[in-house]
């Protein structure tokens, strides 16, 4: 499959990456090249890409965001990627990853107090995530008979 490849490609299971520094036309020109090399392996092994999954992630502030495609379709451009299960966008930046995280705690926290019946001491618990500070009786109020 990355024979002739020349950007990086991680291949996960069922799932293929390609990676490649596009700071130059040069640059663009060979990731679009190494796409076309794919879609040629995939085709010669009676393979198919799921083109509806296939993301571009521009990232860098100067990027050119050029087009790319996969055999004849363009592949859309995607402001975040979930790798290994975290969210990253185009920035570097996890920032709708903490978001994410902290408003699934929340949801967890508010079954928790609705489960038990009770109020958790202190108050609110999106107060409790913001402070980054979880009393331990929080958990152990929970688990108690």
């Amino acid at each position: 499959m990355d024979s002739g490849i020349e950007c990086t490609l991680s291949k996960f299971a069922d799932d293929a990456e390609l990676c490649g520094a596009v700071n130059t036309l040069e640059g663009r020109d060979v990731v679009q090249r190494d796409l076309d090399m794919l879609e040629s392996w995939a085709h010669v092994n009676l393979i198919r890409f799921n083109k509806a999954k296939c993301k571009v992630l521009h990232m860098d502030r100067g990027n050119p965001m050029h087009r790319y495609r996969l055999g004849r379709e363009c592949i859309v451009s995607s402001p975040a990627k979930k790798d290994l299960g975290v969210l990253v966008d185009e920035k570097l930046s996890m920032t709708q990853q903490c978001v994410l995280a902290a408003q699934k705690a929340n949801r967890i926290l508010d079954c928790i107090k609705k489960k038990c019946g009770q109020q958790i001491e202190g108050g609110d618990s999106a107060t409790l995530l913001r402070s980054g500070v979880t009393p331990p009786e929080v958990l152990c109020t929970a688990l108690e008979p």
